[in-house]
């Protein structure tokens, strides 16, 4: 039962960060705002950093089932 909740959290982390990732690219390409209102150099940054630092999490979860 312990593989199956690693295995959906490994799921979640993993499509969050690798859609974060694919939004960012997206929006960075198009030189479109990541986040209104903040530099967009900073913005792009931190956003590609969680977008990592959540693919990471997701492969480190899975590595352990």
């Amino acid at each position: 039962m312990e593989s199956v909740s690693a295995v959906f959290a490994g799921t979640a982390l993993a499509l969050f960060g690798s859609a974060l990732l694919i939004w960012t690219g997206a929006r960075a390409l198009h030189r479109a705002p990541v986040a209104h209102g903040v530099s967009p150099v900073a913005s792009t940054a931190l956003t590609t950093l969680f977008g990592v630092v959540f693919l990471g999490l997701g492969v480190w979860v899975f590595t352990l089932v």
